[in-house]
């Protein structure tokens, strides 16, 4: 199930059987983050920004452009006011960081806000104070999680504690939160927007739900910070 989500590269476009997910590579605009595009009927969804150079332009612009800009987090802005303008997109982002997109009209929401049927955004506050997940319904549950979750060296998600996390034990909470409301038929997939490298080639981290399940919560509150 690994190949459902397509990497892009300037020089190729991989075509896998599953052709309505994709991931670009890391943009230094984000200090390294992936992002998602997800291409669907009832809209496209990118999810965090992109490098916004010509080719993902153009690439964007083929596959029908895009109809909302999610913003997992503060650090996933880079260019969100420049690929607003040139689609003509509706941005969302939790309401305690859209102030940072001054001059840009802005959907915000509290807790959760549901675009349809089968994609929600949900609030998940720790690594910043307005860090979010969406979880698209299809092929048995995909987190998008931004950095809430990330994958460490072996490729397992997990909270990573950084000097500049907002609140660690926040972010532990929201990880709980996400351990209730979800079970292991409804999360099958995460997809990290920070640490891809780490998946050596995986694309996607598979059992998603037993994996965040299986970790220690009280070692978690110990752990100290990365430099």
């Amino acid at each position: 199930m690994s190949g459902w989500v397509s990497y892009l590269r300037a020089d190729y476009r991989d075509s896998l059987t599953n052709e309505s997910h994709f991931a670009f590579p890391p943009n230094r605009d984000t200090l390294g983050g992936t992002s998602y595009f997800i291409v669907r009927n009832e809209g496209n969804i990118l999810i965090d920004c992109p490098a916004l150079d010509q080719t993902n332009q153009d690439f964007l612009a083929a596959h029908g452009g895009v109809r909302w800009l999610f913003l997992t987090h503060r650090g996933a802005i880079g260019k969100a006011s420049e690929i607003g303008q040139t689609f003509g997109c509706e941005v969302l982002m939790q309401e305690q960081e859209a102030y940072l997109l001054p001059g840009l009209t802005v959907t915000t929401f509290s807790q959760e806000f549901t675009l349809d049927a089968t994609t929600q955004v949900i609030w998940t506050p720790g690594h910043s104070p307005g860090s979010s997940c969406l979880y698209y319904s299809e092929l048995g549950g995909i987190l998008f999680s931004g950095r809430h979750l990330v994958p460490n060296q072996k490729g397992e998600p997990i909270p990573l504690r950084t000097a500049k996390t907002f609140h660690w034990r926040r972010q532990i909470k929201s990880l709980q939160f996400l351990l209730e409301r979800f079970t292991p038929e409804t999360l099958k997939y995460i997809c990290p927007g920070a640490n891809t490298g780490f998946l050596r080639g995986k694309r996607v981290i598979d059992q998603a739900y037993n994996q965040l399940a299986s970790l220690d919560f009280s070692i978690l509150l110990q752990i100290q910070p990365l430099l």
